[in-house]
């Protein structure tokens, strides 16, 4: 940190899990932090699905500098094996850290950040620049008015920047017009917005454990109503990553989740559509209620579902990066993560739960002092942990604070997944491969999944091992049936 800049504070954006753990690290090495968030009240984003339950235990879910401050309150911790709902981690949990007296001083809500830059320095200019002081033009109750600070970090998160229906990562054709039927991330179904789908035709979308959540919720809806209708379409043929890793998942609850979600489907309950890859929604033909879903061709034929009341896109999120516009940063062509961050994330590689520890060296930008962290550092990689955040911004404090020896040692602890393979996420391979580390030592700059396998293997155990699965389409017009595939560490 520059003299110039080093009475300055420290600017976190957003005032989430991961913002507020970084102001945590913060406090504890004397740093002053600015903690901005735009809604009116903290972790806005996890508030937004407080209903649900989480599938991490306490224990991942918690800063160790936030418990370190929260402790020394007389905070009591609660049982480490428990498992939270995303509400019950901001009231037991976020609202106590941020009530601190330390962080409620330097916490403003309903400051909403519109752009970052250099103080009197435009993008292209270079002589001088890494002495300026950041600045955040921010929009107030008040109005506009600009922030000062030594150095940024952003942990403003991806979920209000949903992804949208279409398959080709731009809206689907009509999805602005039927926007008013369409819900993004995971609703209150059994609670604030129970009358919307209660005893409606609703199609989710979207392969992630959201999208899993928002189906067993509509199972239990339409259970208690008649007439609820659940439709399920995904982009690809492979299902194996929402069904989790049963009981070999590290994390039992998302393992009892996706056994829950699978039963379901192998009941009946559950109508699912394969190789879906959603194009148009439109009014229907011969004056049919509800919408038609449209997909793009397949295998010689046009997938449709009509009769669509309600749909739910369960199909992730991507990072805000319009308010970095006039920072110097670089990042990955197609994750929008750091071009360094970028290997170890990659959903095309890995599916894995876990990823390598990494810190302030992988979130670094061209840009010295700016830190993406958090959801929104992994881009539109949709393999973030929590866990991963909290040692994130650890490390990215220590480097701000100039202690290079505790930034540097990065330690990440993770649950193992019970579902790692090196196939993509959404496709399977026309013809059966080879699984990708099964059967040996990990070659060098293999993912982690490869480095797992390497790392049981040398203690003595079976490693993960392969297994053959198979999926039969729900559709077969729709889809033909997946050949029976090795997967790694299933």
């Amino acid at each position: 940190m520059k003299p110039q800049t080093s009475a300055l504070p420290i600017a976190i954006i957003g005032a989430g899990p991961v913002g507020l753990a970084a102001a945590a690290h913060l406090l504890l090495r004397s740093q002053q932090p600015l903690i901005l968030e735009s809604a009116a009240s903290i972790a806005a984003n996890l508030a937004s699905y407080r209903q649900v339950r989480l599938f991490s235990p306490w224990r991942y879910n918690l800063d160790q500098a936030a418990v370190s401050l929260l402790t020394a309150s007389g905070w009591q911790q609660p049982d480490p094996e428990g498992l939270p709902t995303a509400g019950e981690m901001i009231d037991h949990y976020l609202q106590p850290l941020a009530q601190l007296p330390a962080i409620a001083a330097s916490l403003h809500l309903q400051h909403r950040v519109i752009a970052v830059s250099r103080q009197s320095y435009d993008k292209v200019k270079t002589k001088g620049r890494e002495d300026a002081a950041f600045v955040l033009r921010v929009a107030t109750p008040e109005g506009e008015r600009d922030y000062l600070a030594s150095a940024i970090i952003d942990a403003s998160g991806t979920w209000s920047q949903p992804n949208p229906l279409g398959a080709n990562g731009i809206p689907a054709i009509g999805e602005e017009q039927y926007a008013a039927h369409i819900s993004y991330g995971m609703p209150d179904i059994l609670g604030t917005q129970r009358q919307r789908f209660a005893g409606k035709r609703v199609l989710v979308v979207g392969t992630g454990h959201s999208a899993a959540g928002n189906l067993l919720a509509l199972a239990q809806l339409a259970e208690q109503v008649p007439g609820t209708t659940l439709l399920w379409a995904i982009r690809g043929n492979h299902v194996a990553k929402v069904f989790g890793g049963g009981s070999a998942d590290g994390l039992p609850a998302r393992g009892q989740l996706g056994a829950r979600l699978k039963a379901l489907k192998d009941t009946g309950q559950l109508s699912l559509y394969r190789n879906f890859r959603i194009r148009q929604l439109q009014s229907g033909e011969h004056g049919e209620d509800g919408i038609t879903v449209t997909g793009d061709m397949h295998l010689g034929e046009t997938p449709v579902l009509s009769g669509i009341d309600e749909i739910i896109a369960a199909t992730g999120a991507r990072p805000d990066l319009s308010l970095s516009r006039e920072l110097r940063l670089r990042h990955d062509p197609w994750l929008e993560s750091t071009e360094a961050l970028a290997p170890l994330i990659d959903p095309n590689e890995h599916s894995c739960g876990t990823v390598r520890p990494h810190g302030h060296r992988e979130l670094a930008h061209p840009e010295p002092g700016y830190y993406a962290v958090g959801a929104k550092s992994y881009g539109r990689a949709p393999n973030f942990l929590m866990a991963t955040g909290y040692e994130q911004v650890r490390s990215v404090v220590a480097a701000l604070s100039g202690d290079l020896a505790a930034a540097d040692e990065v330690q990440l602890s993770l649950p193992q997944t019970g579902i790692c393979s090196t196939q993509p996420v959404y496709e399977l391979p026309e013809k059966e491969e080879p699984a990708a580390c099964c059967g040996g030592a990990a070659p060098a700059g293999a993912n982690a999944c490869c480095a797992l396998d390497a790392t049981e293997k040398a203690k003595g155990n079976a490693g993960c091992g392969c297994s053959t699965q198979s999926e039969t389409p729900a559709m077969p017009t729709l889809s033909k049936p997946a050949a029976s595939k090795p997967n790694c560490c299933s």
